[in-house]
């Protein structure tokens, strides 16, 4: 099979990550011709500028749409793309320069309909994105299943590095209008059709995530609401391990709580973890200062994870 790459990147007020996407893309090895398409999500700061700056260099075509949010602005860009084969990306990555030539090469040797490939946390970043990089992709944190293992059962792509076949999305009609979890909703469905996913491991990207705590524990919090949705829609995919960070955040409020009637052994045990997690972070990332960090955002991790899963599990119809 000849497959043509259309690369699809909505973007929302952020003209200067694209302008570092772009430039990463300029930078490709793959010999192969490809397209890029920007959907521009309603965005009050427009990237045309900046997109205009890479036309000479890239195969480019940029559209402005009314906002309607990312998944629906990734599938504006598929139903417009002239390749057989769509890798989306979110605005807030690098790519690296054999990123296509790897996709292409393990779709050569194995070929799925749709694919995941893992983050990474590039040199330039600040130690906080490095940090929630880490509390993300840790096996101590998340158990390795956004794409640092193949372990994990059948693999499901996340939508900040995906690749979808244009016989799938037709067949799925891509994203739904899920504003969270719209990505797992996707596998779920290209699973029920009979597609197969795979993780491409050396298709990686250079993920910025977000760049505050706060930023960070929103973005966290609206993946844990999106879980209950989609186990009350996929019931068989539901596990209990989804109400691990839940659990996880009670049981540190109540280990406080008993240390002022004398039980200090709870706490121990989160003690020893969270000691688990600053030794784990110093050893990948040789820095004291994310090592630290990475204590925080793992708490923020879990507290808006789990906090957002109870809410929508308990409070929301």
């Amino acid at each position: 099979m000849d497959i043509q790459f259309s690369i699809i990147i909505p973007v929302y007020n952020r003209p200067q990550e694209i302008d570092e996407l772009l430039e990463s893309l300029t930078k490709q090895d793959l010999k192969d011709d490809f397209e890029v398409l920007i959907v521009e999500d309603g965005s009050e700061n427009s990237s045309e500028e900046i997109v205009n700056k890479y036309r000479s260099k890239l195969n480019l075509n940029y559209f402005y749409k009314e906002n309607s949010g990312a998944g629906a602005s990734r599938n504006y860009g598929m139903q417009r793309a002239s390749g057989n084969y769509f890798i989306i990306l979110d605005s807030d990555v690098i790519v690296p320069s054999q990123y296509l030539s790897e996709v292409k090469k393990a779709l050569e040797e194995n070929y799925t309909d749709a694919f995941g490939g893992p983050d990474a946390a590039h040199p330039s970043f600040t130690a906080l994105q490095i940090a929630i990089n880490y509390s993300m992709t840790s096996m101590l944190t998340t158990g390795g299943i956004r794409g640092k293992k193949k372990a994990v059962g059948k693999f499901q792509p996340r939508s900040f590095n995906l690749g979808l076949s244009k016989i799938a999305f037709e067949k799925t009609n891509g994203f739904s209008k899920m504003k969270a979890g719209e990505d797992i909703d996707l596998t779920f469905r290209l699973w029920k059709k009979g597609f197969e996913t795979q993780l491409i491991e050396k298709a990686f990207v250079y993920h910025k995530r977000r760049s505050t705590i706060k930023q960070f524990f929103k973005q966290t919090f609206a993946f844990g609401t999106a879980r209950p949705i989609l186990n009350k829609k996929y019931p068989e995919t539901a596990k209990l391990t989804y109400w691990f960070p839940s659990l996880f955040i009670i049981g540190i409020d109540f280990a406080i709580i008993v240390v002022f009637f004398g039980y200090w052994q709870l706490l121990v045990f989160y003690g020893v973890y969270f000691t688990g997690i600053f030794l784990d972070s110093l050893l990948q990332n040789k820095n004291l200062q994310v090592a630290f960090l990475s204590i925080i955002t793992t708490i923020t991790q879990f507290y808006g994870y789990g906090l957002g899963f109870l809410e929508s599990r308990f409070l929301k119809k």
